[in-house]
């Protein structure tokens, strides 16, 4: 993991929308079926927003019909962080970026069996999708 990225909330609102901010530091969630990447299909790395951390493959992007971006596994697990969200009734596994501990949405069990098993259920705009040209490895 690179150097870890802590900001002043002005430096975060300077930097993102006002949507990015929500959700990525007030742990906020888009609507479902309304983010840039929950249908996308392009090939590339999502990076996080707020640091540019690379935390997901497009190869590992499903359509999981929940209305946001699933993948089955981050790039590297220790780019991710892991904490019990107990909010709205619920409980929860929320995921943040390890580096600079932007809410990036939930991991449940109910991904595809033949692969992880694992959804991780992430905001679109907490996501910035660096694209792969064609013919790239």
């Amino acid at each position: 993991m690179s150097e870890k990225i802590k900001k002043t909330e002005a430096e975060w609102r300077a930097q993102l929308t006002p949507a990015q901010f929500e959700v990525t530091r007030n742990k906020g969630t888009e609507r479902a079926f309304t983010g840039a990447y929950h249908a996308t299909k392009d090939p590339g790395t999502y990076r996080c927003v707020c640091c540019g951390e690379a935390l997901f493959e497009s190869e590992d992007k499903f359509d999981s019909g929940c209305g946001w971006p699933s993948f089955d596994q981050p790039i590297d697990k220790e780019r991710i962080g892991y904490h019990e969200d107990r909010t709205h009734g619920m409980r929860r596994v929320e995921v943040t970026c390890a580096r600079c501990d932007a809410h990036l949405g939930h991991v449940v069990p109910d991904g595809p069996p033949e692969t992880t098993g694992t959804r991780y259920c992430i905001n679109s705009l907490s996501l910035d999708l660096e694209a792969k040209e064609e013919g790239e490895g």
